[in-house]
């Protein structure tokens, strides 16, 4: 019987360690709406994407595409978070950085696919940008895979 109790919290704490991220304690930000206000700022793709964590389709976005010099902003707050000059073709579907802008974005544990991953969330909304991996070029070897649809781009 006590391995039975064990091995059925065991389950419960591996699903509770999946949840979307309503589930974490609260964060405060400098930009702080309610989700009526993020509902009529953003269209339903980027607020799924901000709000919700969700991930847009590979390939989708025309961001993807874009190669003039110029800053990628924050679509829910409009903060420059990457400079042009740090994006490279990662060929995944997403545009891909190798940097972000000083003190532009911040990171947190993504548990949602049982393995961990860094998520990567606009620092100044909490706005869910994307995932940062290991498999990027020099100089840093990171790869910030971003949805297009969480940016906006203003040329130089």
């Amino acid at each position: 019987m006590l391995r039975r109790t064990f091995v059925g919290l065991s389950g419960l704490a591996a699903g509770l360690s999946v949840l979307p991220g309503r589930m974490r304690a609260a964060e405060t930000f400098e930009v702080t709406l309610s989700e009526a206000e993020w509902r009529r700022r953003l269209s339903p793709e980027a607020f799924a994407v901000l709000r919700q964590e969700a991930t847009e389709r590979a390939f989708s976005s025309p961001l993807n595409d874009e190669h003039r010099a110029g800053v990628y902003h924050c679509k829910g707050c409009e903060l420059p978070l990457y400079s042009s000059e740090t994006k490279f073709e990662s060929g995944t579907g997403w545009p891909s950085f190798w940097q972000a802008l000083p003190e532009a974005v911040a990171t947190k544990r993504d548990w949602k696919l049982i393995i961990p991953r860094t998520e990567v969330h606009c620092r100044r909304c909490g706005g869910h940008l994307g995932h940062i991996f290991d498999d990027g070029p020099e100089p840093t070897g990171k790869r910030h895979c971003l949805n297009g649809v969480a940016l906006t781009f203003e040329p130089a």
